[in-house]
């Protein structure tokens, strides 16, 4: 009952914040313009067609047949990404024409300047500049933002520096895949490519660090089946995202291992040559932060994980998201690899991703009291609802331990 409850909280925000925005491209783009019919009667059901399209699409996807499961999802979400660079150009030209036209007004009343008369021809003149303003600028921002979305991920390489590695293993480098979110706009083609750029790379470890699908085992085995072609001297390595949680994570449990990836549950391994003298390092893997509510055994145990260690040994730690990295840097961790946030993937809604997260992107220092850790968080593979990245763009992480 409680998670039915917070469903059906999260659906009626979604649609007050749908309505809302909506309302205020239709009073921007549609009235304010003065849009002759029927131009203006043909915009306004669009708009409200549009808007419906996007709560809708997540139900009829799992009803229609193909290409129907693919295709109205996608459209529903290009324009959803569409709409919000939409919404956020009309809105900074409001915010600079109400700080511009605001400070003349004061001016004039102070000066005791009477106010004009209203005058309906320039404010329709101006309805059109604006209008047309937001559709040069929200559109090709959509547009570069779709291209770099469903491009080649960038290859970044990150040098991390670790007190306690080995000198034998100076050099060893983990390739990161995550939030990949294999679904509706993310295929089999998308996954070779992914499979492809990472193999080139040569790693000794590749870290899968969840949210791999938007779907169940059924929908999507085919999709995520290049996988099993990923190649490390190490292994291959896997830890749940919440997404996984959502699209059955049994199953996919199960489906990852048949790929030959290994998967972390609250559990570490040995990296190196495990042999007498030989030299290694932990890797540890958790599951996802949200995990627990699920129940069913899952949930983050850091200390399970990290169980009978030696506190002398080099420690990298796998978890999905950016979170508990005071714990982290207190049990021993040097690196801790995440996801999640996906850089933000959509500037400016990066900027409501970085008021929830400390660390969004990027390597960063974290220190706990006397002890001092790191942390790699990656922008992602893939990407999650519109197939868009503006400012965030999708990465493969080559990390160079030294």
């Amino acid at each position: 009952m409680p998670r039915l409850l917070s469903f059906a909280l999260f659906l009626a925000v979604m649609l007050a914040v749908l309505g809302g925005m909506h309302w205020y491209l239709w009073a921007r783009l549609v009235r304010d313009p003065a849009l002759p019919e029927p131009w203006r009667r043909v915009a306004t059901i669009a708009l409200v067609v549009a808007a419906a399209a996007i709560p809708l699409s997540l139900f009829l996807a799992r009803l229609a047949e193909r290409p129907l499961a693919r295709v109205v999802p996608i459209a529903a979400f290009v324009w959803l990404g569409t709409a919000f660079l939409l919404f956020c150009a009309l809105l900074a030209i409001d915010a600079l024409r109400l700080a511009t036209f605001g400070a003349a007004w004061v001016a004039d009343r102070v000066r005791g300047i009477a106010e004009p008369p209203s005058d309906p021809a320039r404010r329709v003149f101006l309805g059109r500049a604006v209008a047309a303003t937001a559709a040069a600028v929200g559109g090709g921002a959509a547009a570069l933002a779709l291209r770099s979305a469903t491009g080649p991920a960038e290859i970044h390489e990150v040098p991390v520096r670790l007190e306690r590695l080995p000198r034998a293993l100076s050099g060893l480098t983990i390739a990161q895949i995550t939030d990949l979110h294999v679904g509706p706009s993310i295929r089999d083609r998308e996954v070779r490519r992914v499979v492809e750029q990472t193999n080139a790379l040569r790693p000794d470890v590749i870290a899968v660090t969840g949210d791999l699908v938007d779907g169940g085992v059924a929908e999507l085995g085919a999709a995520v089946a290049p996988l099993a072609g990923l190649r490390a001297r190490y292994g291959v390595f896997f830890v749940t995202g919440n997404h996984e949680y959502y699209s059955g994570v049994t199953a996919w449990l199960a489906e990852v291992q048949r790929l030959g990836i290994r998967v972390l549950r609250n559990e570490r391994v040995e990296i190196g040559d495990a042999g007498p003298g030989g030299a290694t390092l932990d890797l540890a893997g958790v599951d996802d932060w949200s995990a627990r509510q699920f129940g069913n055994g899952h949930g983050l145990e850091l200390g399970r994980a990290l169980e009978g260690r030696d506190p002398g040994r080099s420690l990298v730690l796998l978890a999905h998201q950016p979170r508990g990295v005071g714990d982290a840097v207190r049990a021993g961790v040097e690196l801790q690899i995440s996801g999640h946030t996906h850089g933000g993937q959509i500037f400016p809604f990066s900027l409501l991703v970085a008021a929830a997260y400390p660390y969004v992107k990027g390597l960063h220092l974290h220190r706990e009291g006397d002890r001092a850790g790191q942390i790699f968080v990656s922008r992602g593979t893939g990407f999650w609802g519109p197939p868009m990245r503006l400012g965030s763009p999708p990465e493969i992480a080559k990390i160079v331990l030294t």
